[in-house]
């Protein structure tokens, strides 16, 4: 598994802080390790840290109490997230499971807050972050409402290719048909036959197990 150095050297928030301001946010995130089907914080709990998955894949969604299930985003090794969360003061209002075993960073909610305070940089980078999920928060609710099924698994793999939100990722993405499924909401058989749509368009390359992504661009404006 990757390391939480591995994950700060690949953060671009992380070259605007001075060398002595990277120690003391290094040395105050705490990493945990969560096996496949854990929950790593869920719907009510207090947001009392930033989170970045160092290695693995995670999964946030919301499960209404009649057992229905909406998902927001994935998020591969090398994206962090919470930041709204963290930023409003209030208790997270989604559910975040690790979809594979997953090594996550947490930084202390007074330490996010701190960096606000003194780090320009940082806030630069909140920014785009925030303007970036937004973005790709509205594309979901167009997917969800325009798009057929072939195309919602389209998309949601681009998604994890997000450079700014995702800068570890590289074009190959060790992903099962069941994982892809959950972020698509779609079943597995409905993403074994998308999978083979877009390879044969030349957008994908399909391994067991391994996507490897041809056209970025085609597969983020694939229809159907």
């Amino acid at each position: 598994m990757r390391s939480l150095d591995d994950m700060l050297a690949l953060s671009s928030w992380t070259r605007e802080l001075p060398a002595d301001q990277l120690n003391q946010v290094r040395a105050a995130i705490a990493v945990r390790d969560f096996t496949a089907g854990t929950c790593i914080c869920r719907k009510g709990d207090p947001a009392s840290a930033w989170l970045g998955v160092i290695d693995g894949l995670v999964k946030i969604h919301s499960l209404s109490p009649a057992g229905k299930s909406v998902t927001f985003a994935g998020i591969p090794a090398g994206g962090w997230f919470a930041e709204g969360s963290v930023l409003r003061g209030r208790p997270f209002m989604y559910d975040t499971v690790a979809l594979r075993d997953s090594r996550i960073a947490l930084m202390p909610e007074a330490t996010f807050h701190w960096l606000l305070d003194t780090s320009i940089g940082f806030n630069r980078f909140l920014l785009k972050q925030l303007n970036e999920r937004l973005g790709q928060f509205i594309g979901m609710v167009e997917h969800d409402r325009l798009l057929n099924p072939e195309a919602r698994v389209a998309r949601s793999l681009a998604a994890l290719f997000n450079p700014y939100l995702y800068p570890d990722s590289d074009p190959q993405v060790q992903i099962s048909q069941e994982e892809l499924g959950y972020l698509a909401g779609a079943s597995r058989q409905r993403v074994n036959r998308a999978l083979q749509v877009l390879g044969k368009a030349g957008l994908i390359k399909i391994d067991y197990g391994l996507v490897t992504v041809l056209d970025l661009d085609g597969l983020q404006k694939f229809s159907g």
